[in-house]
């Protein structure tokens, strides 16, 4: 068995000699080599390509990336775009800031047949997001994970391209079925295709046609207004109070309405043959978004009434007929691009909302993309905060992607001095650290506390009190920096980039395609791992036993080494099972396709899950690294062997058992206690659960939850469709931004303090979070409390500091700032209330409670948390006297629909599937602020009305209400991990003909491919569901649906406003929320 060895403790053959020189400063290690190579690659994936066109470009080569430029482009074709900003303290204008990017546009690659869908490389002149890493210079030394950093701090890698419609090679394993055989269609998801590379779109790739991001589920409001929803045939508009106030603080930047042809400015690439030039841009101020049916709002206008007979105290529910359902608050999508500028006149601006698109500038507060409060001004006192009933919470996503508008993080080397700290509370400097004594000494913004400006730092005042080199030092005018962090952040040397395979061969995971899957996706990811010397890669096998296997490249082919062993395993091999990449890419690639051959015939049905992944631990605990398993079956032998558990919880959900909720508990700590061992070491897993049947995801979840990793859920796993999706997820997985080796922690200013952390993390102290593994879409949630009263008009702090080291072994801090204004005036805290993060929260909540209390008394509990918010607004703010109507406050006036769309979701349905419900809440715990409502709430498209001539911009959606589902439509809903197509009963044959390739309803596959056939309809189905892809980062599974069967339940179980064993109807929730503060006002 592998000797034990501690984290700090330095490895054979290791010195300090062998580590790479360091980068340049502003060295961003995953952007491209080519700033157009991400472009070029974007053009050229295989999504829906007619067999006319060509198959794929070649790959980028690797290389040294270009350094970080001092700034970036904004978009070009936005008039009226806000002057320039002002950062804390006098403006000034001695830091370049972004200009607006020059229309000249690099080349087309796509094939003249094919019209461009969305551009894919970023702006002229900012650097690519990562599709392949560029090799950093070093050796292969590898080095012992960090266990425990002097201090926090926070860095992170650069963008990287997320697989959003790439589809994977074929799968080479004969017990696959081939692809659809239909002429002239092409898939959309089958492994289909010829051997080749995948590249995959970034994050946000500035769209030529469509805005990006999630889609806004909510109105984006740039200035306070009221709706009055009637309850009878006209407007009551409620009475407001004389020269109602304006908020105390600035809002948001005025979004500008684009240009049609690009959200961001005109095409970055030339304009095909025959396209239509993009019209000039519309000036003018961005009015807010209106609800279905109501008036134009006017300026002073706070709050939405719905009146006047739905909550009559003891009137009866049938007074619901008077609302007209169109009128009711439902989210309308804005598209237009916000530029948002973090503070104006030396005040914090409110962010715009998380599912909107728009661009910030970083005038001294942090993006909120990286760190979103739920309330824009904090409350003076706790009562204060009690008496709203609103959530105060941090939600910090680290390693947030950029907008490719937006400036990237400017990086900072204070050398072997590190950077500037306060000696108290260690906050790192920042914007609003204040300097006093002409520059000699300065108060620390979190703390208080007053130090000595170091010699080397020292820079004397100008008139204005502020550094005269404040606006050329990014940590002094910029919300997130990133420090290169000095030896004193180091107990060792950064630990190498390592990843280590473990696939499912037992009988199951063969016959239903599974093994053969997996093989084909890693075989093809493996040109996406960095390159270089620290890149190592392992790969093991597992049924009742486990199959490690000897890359080094001396051998001729791999050799296979048994471990019988699955209750005290060990690893044979101290070395040559993990290989330099460069060593055994070969060797790696031919055991690959030989892995479904090899295990073909194989009976044993057992899997030893557990012990495999003990096993990998053993073989890489001196390096740490990333574990990423392919698991088909139940684990059922060896360490954490499990029983089913299923039929049990079946039969005590349908008995009405009170502890029926416990079946979504581990079924013991095994799991729990190998996962707190493997974050000792730096060991991030990830598990890919490729399954038709039970497997108990609420123990095996635990892994990947304490790890910083992730579970995928692919039930039930298709051979012929799901492989695209397993191949896209991995790809994505390897090349997103990341992180090893992390510690985080956030620092609060006096009077508040961190409560407790929620997320993917290991957690040994109270004030930090450990992170094996981070990337780019963990979120983790930072509850607030109050130890002490702020002061009205002052401001408070809010920094979180992570360090990490990057995949090429540098260690990094990133750090990011927030500052916000007290307030001791609730009517601020409604105001300035943040509908998607306060969502968030319920959402993050609820599912936390789910493993441990009855679902009923969970859904109760969201319900009164959304009442008892409503009802302070109506108790202390609202002027409307009417008690007839429901009075709802302006930034929260969703928050019903969506707490009803909560207690409908498939977490909390007594008669879900254990495993659903369990990777419901292992996948909410980690989920960004973009994608919290649209997994509740999903956003449905009528696709029987798609035009030749239109653009592949998904359209306006539909409310979730089955009277907007008609037998004669097609309509598509999606919630950012599934996409389900509804064909009515009498859809016209001919269409059906054209988009699906089948003249009757009846002929609906249980298994359904989207093919692409040779007609525009079909096209601008397909371009539509690529861009639903690449706006949600993700494959979307896809299945289609029709009335009467058990397909045609699942997608009217999503009509969320429907009434449904689920729950009452969206009208009937206002109904039962209006009376119940009716109530509650009465009582008190």
């Amino acid at each position: 068995m592998a000797a034990l060895v501690p984290p700090g403790a330095l490895r054979p053959n290791e010195s300090n000699s062998n580590q790479a020189p360091p980068p340049p400063a502003n060295y961003y290690p995953n952007s491209q080599p080519n700033p157009g190579s991400l472009a070029d690659n974007f053009q050229n994936m295989n999504l829906n390509r007619p067999p006319s066109m060509p198959n794929s470009f070649p790959r980028p080569p690797f290389g040294q990336s270009p350094p970080f430029p001092s700034s970036a482009p904004p978009p070009t074709g936005i008039s009226g775009a806000p002057p320039p900003f002002s950062r804390p303290g006098p403006p000034s204008s001695s830091i370049a800031r972004p200009n607006l990017p020059s229309s000249g546009p690099p080349p087309s690659a796509l094939p003249p047949n094919m019209t461009p869908m969305r551009p894919s490389g970023p702006p002229v002149g900012q650097p690519s997001p990562l599709v392949s890493r560029p090799t950093p210079p070093g050796v292969g030394a590898t080095a012992q994970p960090a266990y425990r950093p002097p201090s926090s701090g926070s860095v992170m890698p650069p963008l990287g391209s997320r697989p959003s419609g790439t589809l994977p090679p074929s799968v080479s394993n004969p017990s696959m079925p081939p692809p659809s055989a239909r002429g002239g269609a092409l898939s959309n998801g089958p492994p289909a295709f010829a051997q080749t590379n995948f590249p995959s779109g970034p994050r946000f790739p500035p769209a030529a046609n469509a805005p990006q991001g999630p889609p806004p589920m909510g109105a984006s409001v740039q200035t306070p207004y009221m709706h009055s929803v009637p309850g009878g045939p006209g407007f009551l508009p409620p009475s407001g109070p004389p020269g109602q106030a304006a908020p105390p603080f600035p809002l948001a930047t005025q979004g500008v309405p684009p240009p049609s042809g690009s959200p961001f400015g005109p095409p970055t690439w030339p304009m095909q043959p025959g396209q239509a030039a993009a019209p000039p841009p519309i000036t003018g101020q961005l009015q807010p978004p209106r609800m279905f049916g109501m008036p134009p709002h006017t300026p002073n206008q706070s709050m939405t009434t719905i009146s006047p007979a739905i909550g009559q105290t003891g009137s009866p529910a049938a007074t619901q007929s008077k609302i007209d359902p169109n009128q009711i608050p439902r989210p309308v999508p804005n598209s237009s691009v916000i530029l948002f500028d973090t503070r104006q006149g030396n005040q914090a601006s409110l962010p715009p909302l998380a599912s909107s698109e728009y661009i910030v500038r970083d005038t001294g507060n942090c993006s909120p993309r990286f760190m979103r409060c739920t309330i824009g001004q904090i409350p003076c006192t706790a009562d204060l905060l009690n008496t709203s009933a609103m959530q105060l919470a941090l939600l910090v996503q680290p390693f947030a992607l950029l907008h490719p508008s937006e400036e990237p993080i400017q990086v900072v080397d204070f050398g072997e001095s590190g950077p500037v700290r306060c000696s108290r509370c260690k906050g790192y400097i920042n914007p609003f650290m204040k300097f006093i004594d002409q520059g000699r000494r300065f108060v620390c913004n979190l703390c208080g506390f007053t130090d000595e400006t170091p010699r080397e730092y020292h820079c004397n005042l100008g008139p204005d009190g502020r550094r005269r080199d404040a606006d050329e030092r990014p940590e002094l005018c910029r919300g997130t920096v990133e420090f290169v962090a000095s030896k004193e952040y180091m107990v060792r040397d950064p630990m190498p980039a390592v990843y280590f395979f473990l696939i499912d061969v037992s009988m199951n995971a063969v016959q239903t395609g599974a093994t053969a899957a997996a093989c084909s996706a890693i075989s093809q990811v493996i040109s996406d791992l960095p390159e270089g010397p620290r890149t190592f890669v392992g790969i093991a096998t597992f049924d009742s036993t486990i199959h490690f296997y000897n890359l080094k490249r001396a051998l001729q082919q791999p050799l296979m080494l048994i471990v019988p062993d699955v209750q005290d395993v060990y690893t044979p091999l101290e070395s040559d099972v993990i290989v330099q990449l460069s060593e055994c890419r070969q060797h790696l690639e031919l055991l690959l396709e030989s892995i479904p051959t090899m295990f073909q015939s194989n009976r044993t049905t057992e899997s030893a899950f557990g012990a495999a992944i003990k096993a990998a631990f053993l073989a890489m605990k001196n390096t740490g690294g990333k574990i990423l398993v392919f698991q088909s079956v139940l684990p059922s032998i060896g360490i954490g062997a499990l029983s089913s558990r299923e039929a049990e919880g079946r039969t005590n959900i349908s008995s009405g058992d009170k502890e029926a909720h416990k079946l979504l508990q581990p079924a013991d700590m095994t799991y729990k206690t190998m996962a707190i061992e493997l974050a000792e070491y730096q060991v991030c897993v990830d598990v890919f659960l490729t399954t038709q049947n039970y497997v108990d995801i609420a123990s095996i979840s635990d892994i990947a939850r304490t790890t910083g990793g992730q579970v995928y859920y692919y039930y039930p796993f298709s051979v012929l469709s799901d492989p695209a999706k397993l191949y896209n997820d991995l790809r994505w997985n390897i090349t997103r931004p990341q992180g090893f080796e992390a510690v985080m922690r956030v620092r609060c200013s006096q009077g508040i303090q961190v409560q407790e952390y929620h997320g993917n993390f290991c957690k040994r102290i109270p004030t930090d979070v450990d992170l094996p593994g981070i990337d780019c879409d963990k979120t983790i949630m930072v509850t607030l409390k109050h130890d002490d009263k702020l002061q009205d008009g002052s401001e408070c702090a809010f920094q979180c500091a992570l360090l990490y080291t990057t995949v090429f072994g540098q260690r990094r801090i990133r750090v990011s700032t927030l500052s916000l204004p007290c307030t001791s005036m609730l009517n601020n805290l409604f105001r300035s209330a943040d509908l998607d993060s306060q969502f968030a929260c319920f959402l993050k909540q609820a599912a936390a409670e789910v493993p441990s209390s009855p679902v009923l008394q969970i859904r109760e509990r969201m319900t009164n948390l959304c009442v008892n918010v409503l009802l302070s607004y109506r108790k202390y703010c609202a002027t409307v006297s009417s008690s007839g109507q429901l009075i709802l406050p302006e930034a929260l006036k969703l928050l019903p629909l969506y707490t009803i769309a909560l207690t409908k979701s498939t977490g909390l349905r007594t008669d879900g599937r254990i495993d659903d419900r369990s990777f419901w809440v292992n996948h909410v715990s980690s989920l960004p602020i973009p994608l919290a409502v649209p997994l509740v709430y999903p956003r449905m498209l009528s696709i029987h009305n798609l035009t030749e001539d239109g653009d592949s911009t998904p359209g306006t959606p539909i409310p979730l209400s089955s009277e907007h589902v008609s037998d004669e439509g097609i309509y598509l809903l999606e919630n950012g991990e599934d996409c389900l197509v509804y064909i009515g009963n009498l859809v016209d044959r001919d269409l059906l003909q054209q988009l699906f390739g089948i003249s009757s309803v009846d002929e609906i596959p249980a298994q359904f491919v989207l093919q692409q056939y040779d007609n525009p309809l079909s096209k601008k189905l397909n371009d539509l569901m690529n861009e639903i892809r690449r706006q949600r980062c993700s494959y979307l599974r896809l299945r289609l649906c029709k009335k009467g069967d058990q397909s045609g339940m699942l997608f009217f179980s999503n009509m969320i406003e429907d009434k449904s064993s689920h729950g009452p109807s969206y009208i009937e929730f206002l109904v039962h929320v209006h009376r119940q503060i009716q109530i509650k006002m009465s009582s008190s």
